[in-house]
């Protein structure tokens, strides 16, 4: 029997989830946990059924490309959870995969926690009706999230931000630009996602606007994280015929937003990273024509990014879909580099954000997810 079932989708689940589970051993270091889980995971003892990267699938295209091998995965961890019986299952992020196992397993009375919350907020809000009949206790990540949950009578405890607790309020840069050997210039991370779908979308996208910035700054240098060796092989293969001054980088996403000056960021968990490291960005996305037309019809909200989401405000520029171009990516990085009162005001609004968002979410996760560990034997 484990004590702790376990399904993460993609890396930004993951990380989160290699927090989330280092949290639980620091009150219950015996805790045995499995589950579908990336390195992360892995790494703070979850035993991984499935790898992380197979739920690595967004937007309605792709999703039915995959969706033979997604309902197999599903069919199978669903039955191995059914046997184990967990005292506990926690879904993390990929809520399209995790709320219908959620409802199985919390109909045979495995109790399930949700940990961070879809964006209902920003588009679908109807979900909210199938997280309640799915979900035991959502757990969220962003204050004004817990409302919503209350008022629909789900439990709900606002945990606060892992990232927000491991990322420094005032990180090295220095210490970062000797570790990637960049010392002098402008530097500009490059951060095109970490599915492969995502990086084929923004590799090249990015790697064209970095050839602009660099003709008006000729000392510029270029760092990009790429989460996987697939994902650095894609990179490689977009950087053919442009010459650069990069350094393709081996995950070390951390040391490249400490390093730099000015991130380009495609949407998602990076892009809040970026805010905590309280660097300037420009946040871009593209999806295929389709999937852009359908979620453009369930949108909320007039951003996509979650640091203009969290401010509620503009407080940097989006490029998505037919406005992602090389040209408005450079022009608006360069915009940041020339512009240091503008710089400065940005960077003490992602403190704010920052403070907002520590909470101490391992001990709030452990507190949470304690009770039901220890409901029965």
């Amino acid at each position: 029997m484990i004590d702790l079932g376990v399904v993460a989708g993609e890396a930004s689940g993951d990380l989160l989830g290699g927090h989330f589970v280092a949290a639980l051993k620091h009150s219950h270091p015996q805790l045995r946990a499995a589950g579908i889980a990336g390195p992360r995971l892995v790494e703070a003892g979850v035993a991984a059924i499935y790898p992380s990267e197979k739920l690595a699938v967004n937007g309605y295209v792709e999703v039915l490309r995959h969706l033979p091998e997604l309902l197999w995965i599903r069919s199978r961890i669903t039955r191995h959870f059914l046997r184990e019986r967990p005292r506990v299952f926690v879904g993390i992020d990929a809520p399209d995969f995790n709320f219908t196992l959620e409802g199985t397993l919390k109909a045979a009375g495995i109790p399930t926690v949700h940990f961070v919350s879809p964006s209902i907020w920003a588009w679908r809000p109807e979900r909210i009706h199938r997280i309640r009949q799915a979900v035991s206790h959502m757990l969220v990540v962003f204050p004004f999230e817990e409302a919503l949950y209350r008022e629909a009578g789900i439990p709900v405890t606002y945990v606060g931000h892992p990232l927000a607790d491991v990322i420094p309020l005032e990180p090295d840069e220095s210490a970062a630009r000797a570790m990637l050997g960049l010392t002098e210039g402008p530097i500009i991370a490059l951060l095109p996602g970490s599915r492969l779908s995502e990086v084929a979308r923004h590799a090249g996208l990015m790697l064209d606007a970095a050839a602009i910035i660099r003709r008006r700054h000729p000392d510029a240098r270029f760092v990009l994280p790429a989460a996987t060796p697939a994902a650095a092989q894609r990179v490689r293969e977009a950087q053919r015929g442009i010459d650069l001054p990069l350094q393709v980088l081996a995950g070390q996403s951390h040391t490249a937003l400490a390093a730099c000056d000015v991130a380009l960021v495609a949407s998602g968990t990076a892009s809040l990273e970026t805010a905590l490291f309280k660097k300037p960005m420009v946040i871009t996305y593209r999806v295929p024509a389709l999937t852009a037309y359908l979620m453009r019809r369930k949108a909320l909200l007039p951003w996509i990014g979650l640091p203009n989401i969290l401010a509620r405000d503009w407080i940097v520029p989006e490029r998505v879909q037919e406005a992602a171009t090389a040209e408005n990516l450079a022009r608006d990085a360069l915009a940041w580099l020339d512009d240091d009162p503008r710089r400065a005001a940005v960077i003490e609004r992602f403190r704010d954000l920052h403070l907002a968002l520590r909470q101490g979410a391992g001990a709030r996760i452990a507190e949470a997810v304690s009770s039901y560990l220890e409901a029965r034997p």
